[in-house]
């Protein structure tokens, strides 16, 4: 790499894992044209991939401008100094842990070649694994961090930053331990929260489980990832993790107290500080949050109907802030939340019922 070079996204792009986030990067670089080759040591997952179009398995003389490590944390030390061995590419991973691999590459390698590596973590996924649930959209207005070392060559940064954008992520540049202290706070103790809230009802009585909504499927839902997976990424960011469930474990005292001894006062000052932590986290675009309102709609359990509802509600002229639907277990209806700015709610229930849909205020 030359001082005046210009950081740029041309290709080829080597992707070593071809799971969910691994292929999902893979597609958006073949959308763009570059020549994408794959590496993995599950060859079912690179057939598969491949298979997708997201690209082809990786051939002798390929030489790659840009490695994207995206292999389970226990594997990522090892790729990422195998990556830079083995090539002169700037080389990334995408892993959610960033202080414990730089320290493990940097204790195997140095210099210029430390200098092309840059870690980053893309904020996005989903419950579920594996090149068959990737998608070219799954990165799009996400958060993307961007984790450069105090060595690493400016050049591997705008590259890297290159490949966020193109990935129509959002770049944020954040210190490698800084980062591992926020992902512990807005990712890891709320996936261990889903999990712990998930096993109180794996032995619940049917009669329980039957009266299951929405609610407790929004707050369960990431509690069905990979636990091998989990106790990699915990294992790799413990100390931070550590720290926020000693804090958390201090609120569940101060919360059993109030439940036991000062319902009133006491456990309406704990419930505030959630209303408060939900009003903090940015709303859409990064921007701060807008004041919502929820309208609920019967939608009947059939085809096109839920179009039918989004097509009504862009003629109506609102804007459709977030949806949730919660199927009637003993009818062939679903609720349907429809989460819009304040101000347009009464309009659009007005607007809907003159429609002949049925409505809850």
């Amino acid at each position: 790499m030359t001082e005046d070079a210009l950081p740029g996204l041309v290709g080829p792009v080597e992707v070593v894992g071809s799971g969910l986030v691994g292929t999902s990067i893979a597609l958006v670089c073949r959308r763009l044209g570059l020549d994408v080759v794959l590496r993995d040591t599950a060859v079912e997952h690179v057939r598969t991939a491949s298979g997708l179009g997201a690209g082809r398995p990786v051939a002798p003389g390929d030489r790659p401008q840009l490695v994207v490590v995206a292999v389970p944390p226990a594997a990522i030390g090892d790729a990422i100094v195998d990556a830079l061995r083995r090539s002169d590419a700037v080389v990334t991973d995408v892993g959610s842990v960033k202080a414990a691999p730089l320290a493990a590459v940097s204790a195997r390698v140095s210099g210029a070649d430390l200098a092309r590596y840059v870690g980053s973590h893309p904020m996005a996924g989903s419950e579920r694994s594996g090149p068959l649930a990737a998608s070219a959209a799954l990165f799009d207005g996400r958060p993307w961090a961007v984790t450069p070392h105090p060595g690493a060559h400016p050049e591997a940064v705008g590259l890297v930053e290159s490949l966020v954008l193109e990935c129509g992520a959002a770049p944020i540049r954040m210190d490698p331990d800084e980062h591992d202290r926020a992902v512990a706070r807005i990712s890891h103790l709320p996936h261990l929260a889903a999990v712990l809230v998930a096993g109180r009802l794996a032995a619940a009585p049917a009669e329980h489980l039957a009266l299951s909504g929405q609610g407790v499927r929004d707050v369960t839902r990431v509690a069905a990832s990979d636990p091998a997976l989990w106790q990699q990424i915990l294992a790799a960011n413990a100390t931070a993790v550590l720290d926020l469930l000693a804090e958390v474990r201090s609120d569940l005292d101060d919360l059993m107290t109030a439940v036991e001894q000062d319902p009133g006062r006491g456990l309406v000052e704990i419930l505030s500080r959630g209303n408060a932590g939900t009003a903090a986290i940015p709303g859409k675009h990064g921007g701060p949050a807008r004041p919502t309102r929820s309208v609920f709609v019967a939608v009947p359990d059939h085809p096109g109907e839920l179009a039918r509802l989004f097509g009504d509600a862009g003629e109506i002229g609102v804007n459709i802030e977030d949806v949730r639907i919660d199927h009637d277990p003993a009818r062939p209806v679903g609720l349907t939340e429809l989460v819009v700015e304040r101000g347009s709610a009464d309009r659009l229930l007005t607007a809907l019922e003159s429609r002949g849909w049925t409505t809850h205020r």
